[in-house]
C-alpha cells in the first residue's frame, strides 16, 4: 500500500501508513519499543508505556504482536480508542491479515454460530428465570 491511498475501510480522512509484516512487529516486544496490531493496524506505543492507565506490562504483554483480542476484551472508551490515532504508524501487511485474525468461541470451523450459545444457552436461561419467578410468586402467594 502506498502512502496516500486510502485504507479498505473507505476511511477518507485516514490515509494509509507504511506496511509492516507481523514478523516486523513482533521484533518491538519491549521497553525501548513497544509496537501492537489492532485491528490491522500498527502502533507504536512506546510513548505511551508509562501513561497506561493498566500499567505498562499490559501492554508488554501484547507488544510484538496481534492484540485485538485483548484490546476489545477490555472495552476502551471512545477516548482510548481516539488516542490511538497518535500512536498510529501504519498497516499490517494484506498477507498478515488473514494470519492476525482471532477467533470468536461461538463460532464453529465453518463460521456459522454454534447452536449451543444461539439457541440451547438463551432458551436454558429463560427456563430457570421462568421457574424461578414461579417458585417466588407461589411462595408469595402462601405466605
Amino acid at each position: 500500500m502506498e502512502p496516500g491511498e486510502r485504507t479498505e475501510t473507505g476511511d477518507c480522512a485516514a490515509e494509509a501508513g507504511p506496511v509492516f509484516t507481523l514478523e516486523e512487529v513482533g521484533k518491538r516486544n519491549c521497553s525501548r519499543e513497544a509496537w501492537l496490531v489492532i485491528h490491522g493496524r500498527v502502533y507504536d506505543v512506546t510513548r505511551f508505556l508509562e501513561e497506561h492507565p493498566g500499567g505498562e506490562e499490559v501492554l508488554l504483554e501484547q507488544a510484538g504482536r496481534d492484540a485485538t483480542e485483548s484490546f476489545e476484551d477490555v472495552g476502551h472508551s471512545t477516548d482510548a480508542r481516539e488516542m490511538l490515532k497518535q500512536y498510529y504508524i501504519g498497516e499490517i501487511h494484506p498477507h498478515d491479515r488473514k494470519k492476525e485474525g482471532s477467533k470468536n468461541p461461538s463460532m464453529t470451523s465453518s463460521g456459522q454460530a454454534s447452536f449451543w450459545s444461539t439457541w440451547l444457552i438463551p432458551i436454558f436461561g429463560a427456563l430457570v428465570i421462568g421457574l424461578m419467578y414461579r417458585y417466588y410468586m407461589l411462595d408469595g402467594r402462601t405466605s
